[in-house]
């Protein structure tokens, strides 16, 4: 396999050079920093520079990052748009999520930055909120103060602290009590720049009681430039809420993807988030799941076709802390040629969580000799009145179910083609939107 800098060893003095950039830039930068950003956003700078300049970048010596060494990712130079200044660019040009006979509210973000010139057909219901951080920081204060960076913890967590150095703005989506968003919500993340760019993204959706709402987010690259793109998504989800999150990620080799999803649940919420990674360079999606009332019920689904030399990393956390609570965590990985999958995730269930239903499964097709997949799934369980379990399998293609499908005409190519297409289609049937759920299939049969 090729020399790649995210796999190597970290050495601490190096790694500590890379963070005293960002420790100085963000010292030399503080004024353009609170200029271009809101009060609400600002006031959580000092607290998050302190906890970086303890902790920094995680590294391969760390467990939960053994395979994927982060602080190399910032090893370059890499420019931040720290002064907001714009960014030539027409976002329908670079709209290739569309969804065939889906009817969806549209936003987008470019790098991270939220683009306002989009004016929606019709009108969000009444209360609904969908659309820049900043503005909504201001408009609805109490509720920007509640939420942000109180879901996403960055007081030992090196990523979520640096983006919360530097984030400026972001996308927001708040549904009041009792209203349903019948159509989901689309946000395009555009990635566009001429120089190597470090892009700090944040996400926040608040579901108030019995609120509803579904979010599809796609990220696209532009340019052949090299990007760092950390982003951090909070969900806050009421009593009786129901929140769908599906990410999409088509980007260039050329982009290192640190993803952080934080989410927390009160009794009889609802919570599913997908992610799929159809093209990519290097990424590492963080998930963290809190269920914190009772009857509170999680899906968590991830699914990463690489190739070449790609990289791959999913971890997933999910805390039962409350009894009666049932999460489901499915995740696969399907590996050709150089490519790298890792996988590790933690259930951990706590004292006073009786009843707890938690399965855990992780299922990985491996079709080169080249290609390594490294996977850890891992039961912490403190309550004696549960039902948990986890699996895993990494593998080839099926020979007989091949074999099978080639004594009846089909040849070999195509059989293993059905053959990937069916792996991967118990996760994209976790999407609750069948027009959605029709284009990833598409999508993925593409891929292949």
């Amino acid at each position: 396999m090729a020399d790649n800098p995210l796999t190597r060893e970290s050495n601490r003095t190096e790694i500590k050079m890379i963070e005293q950039q960002y420790i100085d830039l963000f010292l030399q930068s503080r004024t353009d920093l609170d200029a271009h950003s809101v009060k609400g956003m600002n006031k959580h700078r000092d607290a998050a520079f302190e906890t970086f300049k303890q902790i920094g970048f995680p590294t391969s010596k760390l467990e939960d990052y053994k395979h994927s060494n982060i602080a190399r990712a910032f090893d370059a130079s890499l420019e931040l748009n720290l002064r907001n200044v714009p960014v030539e660019v027409n976002p329908y040009d670079a709209f290739k999520c569309d969804v065939p006979n889906l009817s969806t509210y549209l936003y987008f973000l470019v790098n991270d930055r939220y683009y306002d010139k989009v004016e929606q057909k019709e009108p969000l219901p009444g209360g609904v909120f969908a659309g820049s951080l900043r503005a909504f920081a201001e408009k609805y204060p109490e509720q920007f103060d509640a939420h942000y960076a109180k879901i996403a913890d960055y007081s030992d967590n090196g990523l979520v602290a640096y983006n919360t150095m530097f984030a400026q703005d972001g996308f927001v989506v708040y549904v009041p009590k009792n209203v349903a968003i019948e159509k989901p919500l689309q946000l395009i993340n555009i990635l566009q720049g001429k120089e190597n760019l470090s892009v700090n993204r944040r996400i926040l959706v608040i579901a108030e009681e019995n609120a509803q709402v579904k979010l599809l987010v796609c990220d696209h690259t532009l340019d052949d430039g090299r990007f760092v793109v950390t982003q951090v998504t909070e969900i806050a989800a009421a009593a009786s809420a129901q929140v769908d999150v599906y990410e999409l990620e088509e980007n260039s080799r050329e982009v290192v993807r640190l993803n952080n999803l934080f989410s927390e649940q009160q009794e009889r919420s609802v919570v599913i988030t997908t992610g799929m990674t159809l093209h990519n360079g290097y990424t590492r999606n963080n998930y963290r799941y809190r269920l914190l009332g009772k009857h509170a019920d999680v899906h968590a689904g991830g699914l990463a076709i690489c190739d070449k030399d790609q990289h791959i990393d999913n971890f997933a956390f999910l805390d039962h802390s409350v009894p009666e609570c049932t999460s489901n965590e499915l995740f696969k990985t399907v590996l050709q040629e150089e490519s790298t999958g890792v996988f590790c995730g933690k259930i951990l269930v706590e004292k006073d969580a009786q009843k707890t239903l938690a399965y855990q499964t992780n299922r990985n097709l491996v079709t080169s000799d080249r290609a390594k997949m490294f996977s850890k799934p891992q039961l912490e369980i403190y309550a004696d009145d549960v039902r948990c379990s986890h699996g895993l399998t990494t593998g080839h293609l099926d020979e007989e179910a091949q074999f099978y499908m080639q004594a009846r005409g089909i040849s070999r190519e195509e059989a293993e083609l059905m053959l990937m297409v069916a792996f991967t289609r118990d996760v994209v049937d976790m999407v609750r939107v069948p027009a959605l759920q029709e284009r990833l299939m598409t999508l993925v049969d593409k891929r292949f």
